[in-house]
């Protein structure tokens, strides 16, 4: 018989709380910029360097009749170009603009926000604490990156 181990629920309901607040901004900030999830997770892509229209269709999943129509609106919008790869004319190439790039350092701020909220609330012992306890957690992430295969 196996004991019960406080962490797992404990872990559980911090990831909840942090998604929802997290994924909350995220979806008022695309809402109020008349964006959907979708051309914001496209944007993401492409500044990591996501390649080609069906690449882009693949990781959303979506066809790459609608990532084309996707990226098109995103081009109308000024937020990324397309342009013919000079070595494959077949091959699209597409990077964001100025304003693609700012638009993303928003969103990755406007996400973000609340955790400045959450440590002005800490005090000094607590984040030291929590420092402590997030470096753990990261390190065993990075692990679980070198080793894809452990056990999940």
């Amino acid at each position: 018989m196996t004991s019960f181990d406080p962490f797992l629920p404990t872990l559980h309901k911090w990831f909840e709380l942090l998604m929802r607040r997290t994924m909350h901004n995220a979806l008022r900030f695309s809402k109020d910029r008349g964006l959907s999830m979708s051309q914001i997770g496209a944007m993401f892509q492409i500044h990591h360097g996501s390649g080609g229209v069906s690449e882009i269709g693949d990781e959303l999943g979506v066809t790459s009749a609608a990532a084309s129509q996707m990226l098109e609106r995103l081009v109308q919008q000024g937020f990324i170009v397309r342009s013919e790869d000079p070595q494959d004319r077949r091959f699209k190439k597409i990077v964001l603009t100025g304003e693609g790039h700012k638009l993303l350092d928003e969103v990755i701020q406007t996400r973000q926000s609340w955790l400045n909220d959450l440590a002005d609330l800490m005090t000094p012992e607590e984040k030291e604490q929590v420092t402590g306890a997030l470096n753990i957690l990261i390190e065993k992430l990075n692990q679980l990156e070198i080793n894809p295969e452990s056990p999940s």
